[in-house]
């Protein structure tokens, strides 16, 4: 079992003031996979407090010297994909072939993207008479997800080191392993003391006390929509920034006519990759009545041929979900569409007939949903798809646009009748013939899918503060 029973607080691991035993349930095997323990609030204090006085120093960084820092951010990162595919693998059951493929290098793709939106940032540019600048913000608490652990985490830490700010972090405690890797290699690349810390714990707790903090002038969350909220309200009383990624209930809206068995594939993917577990995973799949048979034949074979199996093995199947609480979500939503008329082409609430054991999911498909059931609302975060029929085009757009979340959408088709449509959606990003976000393109979302944008110059400038000065000499 591993074992990352300590915090990186000010450049050091120290035990926690008060935390409480942890252990980690390895997904695969229903049995404990690592062990760390939950912090305190009393580490929360001495993390912000050793961020607070690095600020100071590091602040006054030039770029050449961030960039540098980065530089070695990266080297020591490449070094170390192995052990981070392999902590997902156990932590939250992504496959190692998908973990060194995509999951570590999608951290490492933050860093990397992040580096050079720095090379050409202007961080001071005149508006007429008014010289407007760009300063880091301060203190930044950090809060994130189980299901990308790295690529959230380094599309946080990456913006806050470019712009100068020093930083706590609370990974997910479901998938704790991986972050105690990056604290590894941010003490292997020489990152300053104080400039990035750890604290390993939950939401009620550590994450509570990194909202709430006062010396943290700014706190990034991504993570559900619900636990969003908690972290807004908790904020709110010492209005510091609050920057958000959350929920998702992405379309894919199949234009009439479009070819499906060219362009399915790609999107449909997007639902069975890392066992459906992605925020814009494009669940929802909208087809003009006519096509509706034909639609439900691809998809089915799509799903069909994708296996589930080890985490630990090497291939192209999925693993299972990251928990038993997630597990029992994904199966109560199944059940409701079947309880609410919805027809099951495949797949269902039992586990798959290779596995005797794990939070493992069949690769699902429902046809006949309709805009009112269950799992057409709520975000299922498993590789199940829905198959909705649509009369014509503006009954696919408001279709596409009845949810609370506003991420992502899809759409598949003739790109240049995709561009008509583009528009129409509501969601903060919009990716045709594909599911996937575009290196360097702000990601965000509308609604209830949160505010602000990371990646690329968007999320520099997201971890930055913007002050105009008039009245300096020509």
């Amino acid at each position: 079992m591993d074992s990352y029973e300590q915090n990186y607080i000010n450049g050091q691991w120290v035990d926690s003031d008060g935390g409480t035993p942890h252990r980690v349930i390895n997904p695969a095997t229903e049995e404990p996979g690592t062990s760390i323990v939950l912090g305190s609030k009393a580490d929360v204090d001495t993390a912000v407090a050793a961020a607070k006085e690095a600020f100071k120093s590091y602040s006054q960084t030039s770029r050449e010297e961030r960039l540098a820092l980065m530089g070695r951010v990266v080297e020591e990162y490449q070094k170390r994909i192995p052990d981070i595919a392999s902590s997902l693998a156990v932590e939250m059951g992504a496959p190692v072939s998908l973990g060194n493929a995509m999951q570590a290098p999608s951290g490492l793709g933050g860093f990397m993207g992040t580096m050079e939106a720095l090379k050409d940032f202007t961080f001071s540019e005149q508006q007429g008479p008014n010289t407007i600048v760009y300063e880091p913000i301060g203190v930044v608490g950090m809060i994130t997800p189980w299901n990308w652990p790295l690529n959230q985490i380094a599309l946080k830490v990456a913006p806050a080191l470019a712009a100068g700010n020093t930083m706590v972090l609370k990974p997910s405690e479901e998938c704790p392993g991986s972050a105690a890797i990056l604290a590894e290699v941010m003490d292997a690349a020489g990152v300053p003391a104080g400039v990035f810390n750890l604290v390993q714990g939950d939401g009620p707790t550590v994450g509570a006390a990194i909202s709430a903090h006062p010396d943290v002038d700014m706190v990034s969350f991504t993570g559900s929509t619900r636990a969003g909220i908690l972290v807004a309200k908790a904020a709110a009383d010492t209005v510091k920034r609050v920057h958000q990624e959350l929920g998702g209930k992405s379309p894919n809206l199949v234009l009439p006519g479009a070819d499906l068995e060219e362009v399915l594939p790609a999107t449909i993917g997007g639902v069975m990759l890392n066992s459906g577990q992605s925020c814009i995973a494009p669940t929802r799949v909208l087809v003009q009545n006519e096509q509706t048979a034909d639609a439900v034949n691809v998809v089915k074979s799509i799903v069909e041929a994708q296996t589930v199996g080890d985490p630990l093995e090497e291939g192209q199947h999925i693993g299972p979900v990251v928990n038993k609480t997630q597990h029992s979500k994904i199966q109560d939503l199944i059940q409701s569409a079947i309880d609410e008329g919805a027809t099951l082409e495949t797949g269902g609430t039992d586990l798959p007939s290779n596995v005797n054991r794990g939070y493992y999911v069949k690769p699902t498909v429902f046809s006949g949903v309709t805009p009112n059931m269950r799992i057409a609302k709520e975000e299922t975060f498993g590789p199940v798809v829905t198959l909705m029929s649509y009369d014509n085009l503006d009954q696919a757009i408001e279709i596409a646009n009845d949810t609370e979340y506003g991420l992502s959408a899809v759409i598949s088709g003739d790109p240049s009748e995709a561009a008509k449509v583009a528009p129409q959606l509501k969601a903060g990003m919009v990716i045709i013939n594909n599911w996937g976000p575009a290196p360097g393109a702000p990601f965000g979302g509308y609604k209830q899918s949160g505010n602000g944008r990371e990646g690329g110059i968007y999320g520099l400038k997201d971890f930055m503060e913007v002050k105009s000065v008039t009245g300096l000499p020509g």
